[in-house]
Formats: C-alpha cells, sequence, structure tokens
C-alpha cells in the first residue's frame, strides 16, 4: 500500500511540473488517502500482537 502512496506522489510531482493542475491535484489527494490508511494500518499492526499477550 505504501508503494501505491509513493506512486501517486510522483505521479502528483510529475504533472505538476508539467502543468497539469488538475491530474497532479488527485494524485495528490490519492496519496494523501493511501499513506493514512497505510500508517493506520502499520499501527494496527503494531498494537495488535502486544494486546494479545
Amino acid at each position: 500500500m505504501l508503494n501505491w502512496a509513493l506512486t501517486f506522489l510522483i505521479v502528483a510531482i510529475i504533472a505538476a511540473l508539467l502543468g497539469f493542475t488538475g491530474v497532479a491535484g488527485v494524485a495528490t489527494e490519492f496519496a494523501k488517502i493511501l499513506f493514512v490508511v497505510f500508517l493506520i494500518l502499520f499501527l494496527v499492526s503494531l498494537i495488535v500482537p502486544r494486546l494479545r499477550g
């Protein structure tokens, strides 16, 4: 999932450099959403094993 976030971030940077502001905005939003989802899943995977004992 982090790979997808990084891919969308790279697409957003390239689109912004080329002047495609609409594409850059959409790709940036997807990258942000995927990064937050990845971060939440990462934190859950750290906490759950500690709760099980």
